[in-house]
C-alpha cells in the first residue's frame, strides 16, 4: 500500500494540473486546446526522416545548438542584440516555465500572476512548496497597479501575453512598465504570440529580469512534438540551464523544430489562414448572441449570462464537437473555442 508520508507536504496538498480533453476518436472536431488546425511545414517531416535515418544511438545535442541557432537569425528583427546563448530551450514551453520556477522561487516565496490565466502557475508555485498571490484582471483585461506593488517574499511574475482565456494583449510599452516597477523577475509567456500584432521580445535587451517563453506547439503546429524556448540575457540563461533536464528535447525535436523555425514562409500561409478563420468565428459566434472578446490567439473567449455553457459545453461534446469549458471565481463562466479549419468552424456553428 501507498504511504502518503512519503510524499512532501506541498505535492499531497495540491491539485494537479489538468490538460485539455485529448480524444483519440478521429471523427471528434477539437476546439477545446488550442493545437492549430494544420499539418505542419513539410520541411519538419523531412527533418524528422534524416535525423531517425542518421541514428538515435546517441544522447542529443544537451543544448539544441542548431535550432538555437537558427532561432537567433530569426528572431533578431525583433531583438537585434539576440546570439543563440540568449535562448535555453525545451520540451513545450511548460518545461520552461518549470524551469524558470523551480530555478527562481523556493518553498515559501510568493508567485504573482493575473487571473483568469493560464492555470498551470499556480500548479508550478504549488511543487515548490511556495504561494500565490493571485491579481485579477480589471473588466476591460487591464491590470491594476496592484500586480506591481512590493510584497515580502515575491520572487516571481507570470504574464501570459496574449492571455488565455481571453485572447488579449497588453502592449509592449505597458509590459516594459510593469518590468520596471516589479520588484522581482516576470515571465512574459508569449505561447500564442505569432498570432498577435505586437510582442515584448525587445524587452528583454533592456531588463535582465524580464524572460520571454515561447512554444512551437500552437503556430508551427508541433503540439504533438513538444518543443519550446526562452529568451532572457545570457547570465540569466547560463543559470537557468544548471536547472534543466540534461537533455530535455531529443534528437528529433531539435531537428523538426530547426526545420520549422527556418520556414518562415510556412508560418506566414498557415498564419494568415488561422488569422481570417478567426474573424469568420468571432464573427459567427456573436450572431449566435455571445459576447465575444477580441482576440490576438489562436481562439476566442465567448461569454453569455442567458445561457448555461457547461450544459452547452456537454452537449456539444455529445455531438463531437469539443470546446473548453471554463469558469473562474468572481468571472463570469465562459467557453474557449479554439480556431479549426473554416468546415470545422461551420460545423460548430451550425450545431449552435
Amino acid at each position: 500500500m501507498l504511504c502518503t508520508s512519503m510524499f512532501r507536504d506541498a505535492i499531497q496538498k495540491m491539485t494537479g494540473y489538468t490538460p485539455g480533453e485529448q480524444p483519440r476518436l478521429k471523427k471528434v472536431i477539437k476546439l477545446n486546446t488550442n493545437e492549430n488546425p494544420y499539418p505542419p511545414s513539410p520541411k519538419v517531416v523531412e527533418a524528422i526522416k534524416q535525423a531517425a535515418a542518421a541514428g538515435l544511438q546517441k544522447y542529443p545535442d544537451p543544448m539544441a545548438g542548431a535550432f538555437r541557432s537558427r532561432a537567433a537569425e530569426v528572431l533578431q528583427k525583433d531583438l537585434p542584440a539576440i546570439t543563440p546563448d540568449w535562448i535555453l530551450c525545451g520540451n513545450g514551453s511548460d518545461d520552461l516555465l518549470t524551469i524558470i520556477t523551480r530555478a527562481i522561487v523556493g518553498e515559501g516565496g510568493v508567485v504573482r500572476y493575473p487571473s483568469p490565466s493560464y492555470i498551470l502557475y499556480k500548479t508550478l508555485a504549488d511543487i515548490q512548496g511556495a504561494t500565490v498571490e493571485v491579481i485579477d484582471y480589471q473588466s476591460d483585461w487591464t491590470l491594476a497597479e496592484d500586480f506591481t506593488r512590493p510584497l515580502e517574499g515575491l520572487r516571481l511574475a507570470f504574464l501570459a501575453n496574449p492571455n488565455s482565456p481571453s485572447g488579449t494583449t497588453l502592449s509592449p510599452a505597458e509590459v516594459a512598465r510593469l518590468a520596471a516597477a516589479l520588484p522581482c523577475p516576470i515571465v512574459v509567456d508569449e505561447a500564442y504570440v505569432d498570432f498577435a500584432e505586437t510582442n515584448c521580445l525587445a524587452l528583454v535587451a533592456d531588463n535582465p529580469r524580464v524572460i520571454v517563453t515561447r512554444t512551437l506547439s500552437k503556430s508551427y503546429g508541433l503540439a504533438g512534438l513538444r518543443f519550446g524556448y526562452c529568451v532572457a540575457q545570457p547570465q540569466v540563461i547560463q543559470q537557468l540551464a544548471k536547472v534543466k533536464d540534461s537533455y530535455n528535447c531529443d534528437a528529433l525535436s531539435i531537428a523538426a523544430a530547426t526545420a520549422a523555425i527556418d520556414d518562415q514562409a510556412w508560418l506566414a500561409d498557415n498564419l494568415a489562414k488561422v488569422l481570417a478563420t478567426r474573424e469568420r468565428l468571432a464573427a459567427g459566434m456573436r450572431s449566435k448572441g455571445f459576447q465575444v472578446t477580441e482576440s490576438e490567439a489562436n481562439f476566442v473567449w465567448c461569454t453569455d449570462p442567458s445561457r448555461d455553457l457547461r450544459s452547452l459545453y456537454e452537449t456539444l461534446k455529445e455531438s463531437g464537437v469539443l470546446v473548453r469549458y471554463m469558469p473562474y471565481p468572481g468571472w463570469p463562466e465562459g467557453i474557449r473555442v479554439s480556431v479549426g479549419t473554416d468546415d470545422q468552424v461551420e460545423a460548430l456553428l451550425a450545431m449552435l
